[in-house]
């Protein structure tokens, strides 16, 4: 039925390289019936000293200490048991992290934490009505995802000024430099960016506002119209 679908379709749009990729593959379509077109955000505009504050208020954190950030449901696939290997391998011991998400297992990922020794500085929060928070607060936002065809998480995180890792089997990592591209859930390569970024906060600084603007090019009426437009060449 899929296949069917797939050949008797006008255009197809798909939302990166890489699921355009797999659906020729898979489905031998002609590559020239497939467009490409990214996702797309809300832009929100932030208030740090709100955020940290409210978050403050709950969690033990301060100003000083570097905020690395995951946020996705179902650890397994998202990457948060790599995101924890790495973590546990980073040279600032000051950091706080957090695990935003749901997961059924979380006991897993609890008891892990303890086993590398970071559990002080982990925190699971579950899931949250109030991510943005998160990300306003955040430095280095960790995906390891092990697929994942664009996550919008990627691009909310660069609109909040977080640097952003994540792998290759995201589709969202098509939008990065590759030095922010894992060649698996667990890269060390990252490991060392993220350290050395620790410890230049001018370099820092300097990724979190080129993502900022680089998700600026991603906006929910850009993909609009750029699906309107394929829409627009069927007779």
């Amino acid at each position: 039925l899929e296949r069917h679908c797939f050949n008797n379709a006008k255009y197809i749009i798909a939302n990166s390289n890489m699921i355009k990729e797999e659906i020729i593959d898979t489905y031998n379509i002609n590559p020239s019936k497939i467009y490409v077109i990214y996702n797309g955000i809300e832009f929100k505009e932030f208030d740090y000293e709100k955020s940290f504050k409210k978050l403050s208020n709950e969690f033990l954190i301060n100003k000083n200490q570097p905020i690395l950030l995951f946020v996705g449901s179902g650890f397994k696939r998202k990457g948060a048991e790599e995101f924890l290997e790495i973590i546990s391998k980073i040279n600032n011991t000051a950091f706080k992290a957090f695990i935003i998400g749901k997961e059924k297992n979380i006991k897993h990922y609890q008891n892990l934490s303890k086993k590398l020794n970071i559990d002080d500085q982990v925190v699971f929060t579950g899931p949250r009505k109030d991510v943005d928070d998160f990300y306003t607060i955040g430095d280095i936002f960790i995906f390891p995802t092990h697929y994942d065809p664009f996550s919008n998480v990627v691009l909310e995180a660069m609109n909040f000024e977080n640097v952003v890792f994540t792998t290759r089997r995201n589709g969202a990592s098509e939008i990065l430099d590759e030095d922010f591209i894992m060649e698996k859930p667990y890269d060390t390569k990252v490991i060392s960016m993220i350290n050395n970024l620790l410890i230049n906060k001018i370099a820092l600084d300097k990724e979190k506002i080129k993502n900022k603007n680089l998700s600026k090019l991603f906006s929910i009426k850009k993909n609009l119209n750029k699906t309107l437009k394929v829409i627009s060449k069927i007779e």
